[in-house]
């Protein structure tokens, strides 16, 4: 691979993991803010507006910090990836200045509202710029996701006589069917973040006896959401998203379960190592025929492997797909467990007094951090080597005339920057969960 192309491609995934960091737990915590919000309506309890304003506090650390590392990648794909925007610029531009000029706005101008506006505002006026937030979070979601989804399966496309693709029908875009599944799935993936935070949090301060009783209530608020977004994210989401690939992309399914050779009644790997050289899974654990099934919904289907595509159409990173694939779908079966687990201990009234899990719950806090990001990284990954499907190759897309070194130079300072930045964040969450939700309270008194 061009030294330069593999800088250019780094440089553009430590950015992108870095900034979606924040954004998927603005996206998941926005719909429980929400629920707090017309609880604290529905029931006229201070402990709901102050559970409400403290992960509105939240929210606006993640929202500022997001912000700040989002905006650079606009401007990657100008500096790194110029022959890929003036290819796909005329369509992808759609989406991405919709999210600009409208998500975005609506999402920043309503947060303002509801940080600094709540005693300006009537109680249900303060609820309505609550779900505002929410509507811009979600829909700001969305037309990133159509952006990339585009990306994976164009759709609503001409080439123009200079080679570049321009967007023929604005409704095929907005309704291309790999969109909404992926949409579908990755929210749910947002959801099971903001869920695990909250549940995290409500266990440390039950585990060290602080802010109980808002402990408590975002413990079961967070057990409650992790439940509902752990199983959507198996099933219609998950199992949708992979039946599209299917479709679509067989070499990206063949890779990702390194499928070497085709077959009917293809096993399902749980466990095993790649080894691309040898065409084999080595240490496999199996089940057979499971594959077939999850696919195509037959016991016997044959399932095209990797020996049915040209080599050079094959993802350039098989190991690290596989890996990738498999963190996020092992980590997810693990997420449902705990949350399984912990909605039947808090429905028999014993998760508040269960120790062992609440300590589960609080140290589990990483790892849907981890699985966002592997899952980003199959969808990438798997659609290499093309940066547009089937159109354009990523080694095509790069900025020719910058260079390796001009590369690493800006990606070192972005990753010192950015170490700050994670510093930064890291330290203002923790101020606000060592004030915790009853700050104002003590103040006042």
């Amino acid at each position: 691979m061009d030294s330069a192309l593999l800088v250019h491609r780094l440089h553009f995934a430590f950015t992108i993991t870095f900034h979606y960091l924040f954004p998927q737990l603005t996206m998941g915590i926005a719909p429980l803010i929400v629920v707090l919000k017309t609880l604290a309506l529905r029931r006229k309890d201070e402990i709901y507006q102050q559970a409400a304003r403290f992960w509105a506090r939240i929210f606006g650390i993640n929202f500022v910090l997001g912000v700040v590392t989002g905006i650079p990648m606009e401007f990657q794909f100008g500096t790194n990836w110029s022959h890929f925007s003036r290819f796909a610029g005329g369509v992808i531009g759609q989406t991405l200045a919709m999210e600009g000029m409208f998500a975005f706005f609506l999402e920043s101008a309503f947060l303002g509202l509801f940080l600094f506006g709540e005693k300006r505002l009537s109680p249900r006026a303060h609820w309505a710029a609550a779900f505002a937030v929410f509507i811009g979070s979600w829909l700001s979601g969305f037309f990133i996701i159509a952006t990339d989804a585009w990306m994976q399966h164009p759709v609503g496309y001409t080439l123009a006589p200079d080679g570049s693709a321009q967007l023929t029908s604005f409704w095929q875009l907005m309704l291309n069917p790999w969109a909404w599944w992926q949409y579908a799935h990755n929210m749910s993936g947002a959801g099971i973040t903001g869920a695990f935070v909250m549940a995290s949090v409500g266990a440390f301060y039950l585990l060290w006896g602080k802010h109980v009783e808002h402990g408590r209530l975002f413990v079961k608020l967070g057990v409650i959401a992790g439940c509902l977004f752990t199983i959507l994210q198996i099933f219609p989401t998950g199992d949708g998203q992979g039946r599209m690939i299917a479709q679509n992309q067989p070499v990206t399914l063949a890779a990702m379960e390194a499928l070497f050779h085709g077959q009917p009644g293809a096993p399902l790997v749980l466990v095993g190592q790649p080894d691309v050289e040898q065409r084999k899974i080595d240490n496999p654990i199996v089940v057979p025929n499971m594959l077939s099934f999850l696919t195509y919904r037959r016991w016997k289907a044959e399932v095209k492997g990797l020996d049915a595509f040209p080599q050079d159409q094959w993802p350039d990173n098989i190991p690290l797909l596989y890996f990738s694939y498999h963190i996020m779908v092992g980590l997810g079966t693990i997420f449902i467990a705990i949350m399984v687990v912990s909605a039947f201990l808090l429905w028999r009234g014993m998760l508040f007094h269960s120790r062992w899990m609440l300590w589960l719950l609080l140290v589990s806090l990483p790892f849907p951090y981890i699985a966002n990001t592997a899952g980003w990284m199959t969808a990438e990954l798997g659609r290499q080597p093309w940066v547009v499907y089937g159109l354009m190759r990523t080694a095509a897309g790069y900025s020719k005339n910058v260079s390796a070194g001009n590369g690493m130079f800006t990606l070192l300072g972005f990753m010192g920057t950015y170490m700050v930045l994670g510093i930064l964040g890291l330290f203002l969450i923790y101020r606000e969960i060592d004030h915790g939700p009853a700050a104002e309270v003590a103040v006042g008194h």
